[in-house]
């Protein structure tokens, strides 16, 4: 099978995984004219760091071969796909030249289990430390890593990349044993926890002075939502717990998508893609807005509201907070407010200190006014309580209905 086939097979088979963000890369280059590659330059996969870098990497697998029959997967032991396999040697080869071509600045490498997890990570490994050691290659590297590999080789292989994952897949153990049952959510963990230290060690040595050290800046992972019957809260609460406790960089969020003769034990179609969306927003509450889990989803209602983004479902939910006063609520009282944005709010702080602000100075600062109106309270306005108390603000933000088109 020549490269051009791998390759189609290969890179088709690697779409599935959206764990590929390069946030955190630490940014060199080789402009001085010694080494290969660049994190920063200009450049198909593309990732975007929170600065606004768009980063193009080669994303493929080193195989779709593998020993694991996990149900949701096209590359499962079970699945009728046509295989290929790649050497080291080959995806050196072709993360060189494409680079060269300035169509990628980075590789994300992936693969299924090929043998054991111990020597698929060895092949995996082989190819990051070519790169950089024989090449000297100085480009964004993403290796997913396999929990059940030794820490001593997923360890190897944060020396060689700028990220690593590990993907967790679904949020419990139940929803494993019934669709995975070769892996096991607490060696995951525990795989996690490791690297986490790594990471940690890694810091501090760059702190004490080891300018030269190279070691991945951050981990991340991947859930499939739909596949099962978790629910949204199931998600965050995971969420949430590998955040606090293993400091994740990301969790992605993968709509399940049907694949070719699936599992009876799998759902017919895919979830609606605006529950992917849904859960990507409660998500960066979590991260960035202060917001519980709990405060996001309840028993009660255990999956996210798919009309409305979760921050103004829970300003309809808790109407007795608002409207607040722009010119005297606290920073944390003023995320929570819908339409406001982290960026907007510390405007909005250093504003306040030498005038008093109107609706024209939102305006100025591009807040939405239409969703912000109801919930706050300025020099200039002043919401009338019995809009908020009106059942008509919900239909106010919901998407209005749609003409069905009839067929004849």
């Amino acid at each position: 099978m020549g490269m051009e086939e791998k390759l189609a097979i290969l890179a088709d088979a690697a779409k599935y995984d959206a764990s590929c963000a390069s946030s955190g890369a630490q940014r060199s280059d080789s402009s001085n004219g010694k080494g290969v590659g660049s994190t920063g330059g200009a450049g198909i996969c593309h990732s975007y760091a929170p600065d606004g870098r768009c980063i193009s990497l080669l994303k493929l697998l080193l195989t779709n071969s593998c020993i694991y029959d996990c149900h949701y997967c096209i590359n499962r032991r079970s699945s009728n796909v046509r295989r290929a396999v790649f050497t080291a040697e080959e995806v050196v080869k072709l993360t060189l030249d494409f680079y060269k071509r300035n169509y990628i600045e980075g590789l994300f490498l992936s693969s299924g289990i090929i043998r054991n997890a111990d020597y698929t990570m060895e092949q995996v490994i082989a190819v990051a430390r070519t790169l950089r050691e024989v090449h000297d290659f100085r480009g964004y590297i993403h290796l997913k890593t396999i929990p059940e590999a030794s820490p001593e080789l997923i360890e190897k292989a944060a020396r060689y990349a700028d990220r690593i994952s590990i993907n967790m897949e679904l949020p419990t153990q139940k929803s494993l044993d019934l669709l995975a049952p070769e892996k096991n959510m607490a060696r995951t963990k525990v795989a996690m926890g490791r690297i986490r230290h790594k990471l940690e060690e890694a810091k501090e040595q760059k702190k004490d002075g080891d300018k030269k050290l190279r070691h991945a800046t951050g981990q991340s992972t991947q859930v499939i939502v739909g596949a099962d019957e978790s629910t949204d809260a199931d998600f965050l609460a995971g969420s949430d717990e590998l955040y606090r406790s293993y400091k994740l960089k990301r969790v992605y969020y993968s709509a399940f998508s049907p694949i070719p003769e699936p599992s009876s034990i799998l759902p017919l179609k895919a979830p609606p893609l605006v529950r992917e969306h849904r859960l990507y927003q409660a998500d960066w509450l979590m991260r960035f807005y202060g917001f519980k889990t709990d405060e996001i989803l309840t028993a009660e209602q255990p999956n996210l509201d798919l009309e409305l983004d979760p921050k103004l479902a829970w300003a309809l939910r808790n109407r007795q907070d608002f409207p607040v006063d722009i010119q005297k609520a606290s920073r944390e009282v003023l995320l929570r407010v819908p339409g406001l944005g982290v960026r907007n709010v510390d405007r909005i702080l250093r504003i306040r200190r030498f005038t008093k602000i109107r609706l024209a100075d939102l305006t100025r600062l591009r807040v939405s006014l239409n969703k912000v109106l109801p919930f706050l309270i300025t020099a200039d306005h002043n919401p009338s309580a019995y809009l908020l108390d009106s059942d008509r603000l919900r239909a106010k933000f919901a998407p209005k209905p749609q003409q069905l088109e009839l067929l004849f």
